[in-house]
């Protein structure tokens, strides 16, 4: 870990509301975790938007990771968009957002760790990979492969193999007319 990730991991640590852990653990559990997903994350092209990044997870390791890729940290909270926008590196950028109200079928790929049930996380990442790109989710060890795989497929993408711990959807298609659904319909009626 370079002194760059070091110091924004300190201040996810220091921030109130950010996380519960201790700094070792944090490494562990955020940092470390999140340079799981560097390999398929690198194999995309364009840019990269991390949904729900928080205090910047998986999106400012990764970022950091690959300074030639652009990454875009997107979150809901205002609290936590600011803090993604002090501590954004030169190759990201904070947008404050619901990802149901962005621009669909436009980045390379999207990321998502913590965010959601992995149907809802998908339903919330893929309709802005576009076609050939994907999303990779962190997931854990009881994730429902075939639920996340039939919301994937209503979502013009298919899972592919991936390491334990991540799943990875590839966008075949064109997000489908119906997506993104209104705010909060992907919670209270999940595709799977």
């Amino acid at each position: 870990m370079d002194e760059r990730a070091a110091a924004w991991l300190d201040a996810v640590v220091a921030t109130p509301g950010l996380t519960a852990l201790d700094r070792a653990a944090a490494q562990r559990y955020l940092y470390d975790d999140a340079m799981k997903g560097l390999e398929l994350v690198a194999a995309l092209d364009g840019p990269i938007v991390d949904v729900g990044s928080g205090g910047g997870v998986p999106g400012i390791p990764l970022a950091l990771a690959l300074p030639a890729t652009e990454f875009v940290l997107l979150d809901a909270e205002r609290r936590k968009w600011e803090f993604l926008t002090e501590w954004a590196p030169p190759n990201a950028r904070a947008v404050w957002g619901r990802a149901e109200e962005q621009k669909i079928d436009w980045a390379g790929g999207a990321v998502a760790k913590a965010l959601a049930h992995p149907p809802v996380a998908a339903e919330w990442c893929l309709p802005l990979v576009a076609p050939g790109g994907a999303a990779v989710l962190w997931v854990g060890e009881s994730a429902d492969f075939e639920a996340l795989a039939v919301a994937a497929r209503k979502l013009a993408a298919e899972l592919e193999p991936a390491p334990a711990g991540l799943a990875l959807l590839r966008k075949i298609g064109e997000t489908p007319p119906l997506f993104p659904r209104r705010t909060g319909i992907a919670k209270k009626r999940p595709l799977a």
